[in-house]
């Protein structure tokens, strides 16, 4: 979101998605490490930072969906499958960031606020909602499954503690297991979804 790239054309202009964090910035810290240059490592950072500032929500501890500069107002979509991208970006990033660069604890601590309130959001039966705060909205399986991999991954290298969120992790990893049919098929994943600033749009996406 630095005016160069990651940046979209729809539905408004100079739009910004959640998506993109994980489609882009992990790649950009591993050129870092293929390469042995500090400015891949510190773009990474930048746009973790950067990302999050716009639209990373601290009260609910989770991203909004999409984001488009120069409006008043950013209504906050919190689609679960998006937040799944953001979480295994900052954990996927700090897999090669070294630990001595200085942004090391800037994602850190993102990535264990964004934990916390995944956490706090879960259904009691493992799942997570499509929209993460609506529970009038169906339980999605992909984002859990993101979750699970994500968050256990954090609790292997050390980023959150797993006393707190071991739990959760097996909770969600049941409840993926739980929708794997017969024929080895998922059930109860949203379908390819672009961004929308209404609840209905993400509600009913099949």
């Amino acid at each position: 979101p630095d005016g160069k790239g990651g940046v979209k054309m729809r539905p408004l202009p100079n739009t910004i998605w959640l998506d993109d964090m994980f489609m882009a910035i992990p790649t950009i810290a591993l050129m870092g490490k293929h390469t042995g240059q500090q400015k891949y490592y510190d773009d990474a950072v930048k746009q973790v930072v950067q990302y999050s500032r716009r639209m990373f929500n601290p009260t609910y501890g989770v991203y909004m969906h999409g984001y488009v500069e120069g409006a008043k107002d950013h209504p906050e979509m919190r689609w679960a499958r998006a937040n799944g991208w953001a979480v295994m970006a900052m954990v996927e990033v700090l897999d090669v960031l070294p630990k001595t660069h200085k942004g090391y604890k800037t994602v850190q601590d993102q990535l264990r606020a964004h934990v916390k309130g995944l956490a706090n959001l879960q259904h009691k039966d493992g799942l997570w909602h499509q929209l993460l705060d609506r529970n009038d909205t169906y339980l999605e399986t992909s984002a859990t499954a993101i979750y699970a991999y994500s968050i256990a991954k954090a609790i292997n290298a050390g980023h959150v503690d797993p006393m707190s969120y071991g739990g959760m992790v097996n909770l969600a990893w049941n409840a993926v297991a739980r929708n794997v049919t017969q024929r080895g098929e998922l059930e109860g994943i949203c379908v390819g979804t672009g961004m929308a600033f209404d609840p209905a749009f993400y509600a009913y996406r099949p």
